[in-house]
């Protein structure tokens, strides 16, 4: 991992790959690590940039500064000239595709396409939006993550089936989430309220004007395939992909369906 210090704070990221960049977004409560089944294939191409969130990974706590997803798409707007990357492909997954529509919004000359997984840019459902900053306040509080909300939580990420196909990948969730605490675990929970209480950016994307593909899990719980509909609707020429057997992590449920649609996306982007 390498560094990068801004309003005082480090932001880990991975660099791997030489050719057209492509930034990733992993999902919240995940790290970099997320990616790397894309990563080790994709890299082979293209040069691969995968932040860690703060309070994720092996990123700092978030500046004092940084209150929405918009302030941190610009601190990886600064990232990017950091790394002098003039262009870029955005692919991000769940809270990535969130502040990944930021980015598009506060630079679109400088992204090529874009890719939105297992997330929505409009405002979080009401019910949804009251039941996560409930578990977020008591996350703070504890400052852990307490048995009865892992439980709750672990199974809204994956696929119904997960646990007799992959029970490894549940485990390991399940163990990073129980391992979170003290002030880790309210820096965690800040950056939830950003998430959950993020601005709405439908009307936002109906501007956008560059090759978009929408892709979601088929059985993703806290991002249900109507939104990406929604969104598609939102923006034009945006294409839909269904991702069978999978949830909300869907990259690591279908590895190679997902490496493979993402490949044949760049490959388009960049043929013409």
């Amino acid at each position: 991992m390498k560094k990068f210090t801004i309003d005082g704070q480090q932001m880990a990221y991975l660099d791997v790959g030489q050719g057209p960049a492509v930034l990733f977004g992993h999902s919240y409560l995940w790290d970099s690590n997320m990616w790397a089944p894309q990563v080790e294939r994709l890299s082979q191409h293209y040069r691969c940039i995968v932040p860690d969130l703060w309070a994720h990974g092996e990123s700092d706590f978030a500046p004092q500064s940084t209150r929405t997803l918009q302030d941190y798409a610009q601190q990886v707007l600064a990232l990017l000239d950091h790394l002098a990357i003039e262009e870029c492909v955005i692919v991000g997954l769940s809270v990535g595709g969130m502040w990944g529509a930021e980015l598009v919004s506060l630079a679109p000359q400088r992204i090529k396409g874009l890719v939105l997984m297992d997330t929505f840019v409009g405002l979080e459902p009401e019910v949804a939006h009251n039941k996560y900053f409930a578990m977020l306040n008591t996350i703070d509080e504890q400052q852990c993550v307490p048995a009865v909300i892992a439980e709750a939580v672990v199974p809204l990420f994956f696929a119904n089936q997960v646990r007799e196909v992959n029970p490894q990948l549940v485990a390991n969730f399940e163990q990073h989430l129980l391992a979170l605490k003290g002030e880790q675990a309210s820096e965690v929970a800040r950056i939830g309220r950003m998430v959950f209480g993020r601005r709405d950016l439908i009307e936002e994307v109906e501007k956008f004007a560059l090759p978009t593909l929408i892709a979601v899990g088929q059985e993703d719980k806290p991002r249900p395939v109507l939104e990406s509909y929604l969104m598609q609707d939102c923006i034009d020429g945006a294409e839909l992909v269904q991702i069978p057997q999978a949830g909300h992590i869907s990259n690591l449920e279908q590895p190679q369906f997902v490496t493979d649609m993402l490949h044949n996306f760049l490959s388009r982007i960049h043929s013409n």
